[in-house]
């Protein structure tokens, strides 16, 4: 067995807590854990607790919600603990005066193999763009964002179901035996940190927006589904449905893509045996589940059993 560990453990959302629990289960020494401030949410305002949260309060390990990571407080706070690495999982950016603190560094776990992905949403882009296969990187923080030198990574092939919320899963269930493993190999002193070498091609993982998540319907019907699937659960891929002058917004979680050679223009929507399906250059995107104005997200058969679409109405 290497040597153990005092590890600050860094992270806020669901994906960032088989991470925590991983490290709780070693025979490392979770010494503090640093997680987002309660907030108010919901109708009624309530404060929130992270995921991250309400999973360190099972056990009796001192937690830290600094609004501001750079303050002094907060960074005398963490040099206290007498940590011998940070490790991060879908936390904020940190400043250079926390991260340097640790002896062995301050290590993130990204949803991506790096260098490819770098950024925000690499689970999202990864099956935007039609990826066979993702995976994930464990890297030493530096000042970029996502451009530290690689520890470790672990591939993972995408399904051609795969959503944004299935791959997220699998790589949830991945995520604390690459954490270990980067440990142990800190500990142990046998990792070498490798310096990430950019390819000539590079895809970029940027924040979703609301602009960059409507559904271009001039695309081709496979790129436009693995579109929907990557925006699978959140934040949702969307598009207007024009009829007669007006515009309503229309949010599309699944589809599916069959080749042919439709007569009709790009967004041309039609209802046949309770299937809804819309043209596209090389074919049609059958859409499997929806989610119309102020109604629930409904699978598209369903739906058609107390909706009618007009017959002029088309995507846009």
């Amino acid at each position: 067995m290497h040597k153990s560990l005092r590890i600050i453990f860094m992270g806020t959302p669901a994906f960032a807590v088989p991470g925590l629990r991983s490290i709780v289960d070693s025979n490392h020494n979770l010494v503090g854990i640093v997680t987002a401030p309660d907030r108010p949410a919901g109708r009624g305002k309530k404060l929130h607790f992270s995921a991250v949260k309400n999973a360190a309060l099972e056990y009796n390990i001192p937690l830290l919600q600094p609004e501001k990571l750079s303050s002094k407080n907060t960074v005398a706070q963490l040099k206290v603990l007498k940590a011998d690495v940070f490790v991060v999982v879908a936390f904020r950016m940190l400043p250079k005066v926390v991260w340097e603190l640790p002896q062995l560094g301050t290590f993130n776990l990204h949803a991506s193999l790096l260098p490819q992905y770098r950024g925000a949403a690499p689970i999202h882009w990864s099956i935007i763009n039609g990826e066979k296969v993702s995976g994930l990187t464990t890297f030493l923080i530096d000042d970029k964002i996502d451009t530290g030198a690689i520890l470790l990574q672990k591939k993972l092939d995408i399904l051609a179901k795969d959503t944004m919320g299935t791959l997220s899963e699998r790589m949830k269930a991945h995520s604390g035996e690459l954490i270990i493993s980067t440990l142990e190999g800190l500990a142990s002193g046998t990792l070498k940190p490798l310096p990430q070498q950019e390819p000539a091609a590079m895809n970029a993982a940027p924040k979703l927006t609301r602009e960059n998540t409507q559904i271009d319907w001039s695309k081709p019907g496979q790129t436009i589904v693995h579109f929907i699937h990557g925006l699978n659960p959140f934040p949702t891929a969307w598009t207007l449905m024009e009829n007669n002058g007006e515009n309503v917004q229309v949010k599309i979680q699944n589809a599916h893509f069959i080749t042919g050679t439709p007569n009709e223009t790009p967004g041309h929507i039609k209802v046949e045996n309770k299937q809804l399906y819309v043209s596209v250059a090389d074919g049609y995107v059958y859409i499997d589940k929806l989610q119309l104005p102020n109604k629930k997200s409904m699978e598209t058969a369903t739906l058609l059993n107390g909706f009618q679409f007009p017959t002029t109405a088309c995507f846009v």
